[in-house]
């Protein structure tokens, strides 16, 4: 009789395997997908920092816009002072008026660069909400259901960005009077003032007739500002089409 022990068991029966190498009850093996940007661990320090930098731009444009017009303010109060001077000493002669309107044709030059700086400034600050924006969609992908803790939008179309400024005005009066409270329609204002003031100096050296001079300087103030105002509200444009969309609001489903 044999013993049992001499015998070897049958080796246990491996599973089989596929064409693909998988395991059939597995199905085939696949490669994982490579992991997005935003789950890199380096992603959120990043776009903080990035977020940053652009609240810092922000600001570095405020501070100069303020300061162009504070500056343009100042040097227009001190040759009002230098003329009422000039006129205590010569009184209103034609010696003052060369005086004036070359004093008042320097100011309108401060005044001019100073409108198109801050106009400038002002793109530039759409284009960093933007920015901003599209940072904050990067938090919202990261962290869903982050909407209910953010006053500001995570979307970079032109509505969104710009809903940042507060809500849209209605109606072609609203427009105007919230055009006129801004620094570029108020540096605007003065503008055409000072160069109405200047036509009229320049006419009454002219003419020697202040009813003609004061008509003529009022004609001018107002085209003069219908002109920067077509003038600003063209550059705007011109930046808002440069806009381009990378994450825009869906309308349909309210995202």
């Amino acid at each position: 009789m044999m013993d049992e022990r001499s015998l070897s068991s049958p080796p246990a029966e491996a599973p089989m395997r596929d064409a693909q190498g998988g395991h059939p009850e597995r199905g085939p093996t696949r490669e994982q997908e490579p992991p997005g940007a935003l789950d890199d661990p380096r992603a959120l320090a990043i776009l903080t920092t990035e977020h940053w930098s652009l609240l810092s731009a922000r600001s570095l444009v405020y501070n100069e816009a303020f300061a162009r017009a504070g500056m343009f303010l100042a040097f227009l109060s001190a040759t009002l002072v230098a003329l009422g001077l000039v006129a205590t000493a010569t009184g209103f002669s034609d010696g003052f008026l060369m005086v004036a309107a070359v004093l008042l044709g320097l100011n309108l030059f401060v005044g001019f660069a100073s409108l198109g700086r801050i106009a400038a400034a002002s793109n530039e600050d759409i284009r960093y909400l933007q920015g901003m924006n599209r940072i904050r969609h990067a938090y919202h992908e990261m962290v869903p259901g982050l909407e209910p803790y953010f006053v500001s939008g995570h979307h970079d179309d032109i509505d969104s960005v710009l809903s940042f400024y507060g809500p849209a005005e209605f109606g072609l009066l609203a427009n105007i009077l919230h055009g006129l409270t801004t620094t570029p329609g108020m540096l605007g204002v003065i503008c055409s003032a000072v160069s109405g003031v200047l036509v009229a100096v320049v006419a009454m050296l002219l003419t020697h007739n202040p009813p003609i001079a004061g008509i003529t300087g009022l004609v001018s103030s107002i085209v003069l500002f219908v002109l920067l105002t077509g003038v600003v509200m063209a550059s705007v444009f011109r930046a808002l089409r440069r806009i381009e969309s990378v994450f825009p609001h869906d309308t349909t489903s309210g995202r």
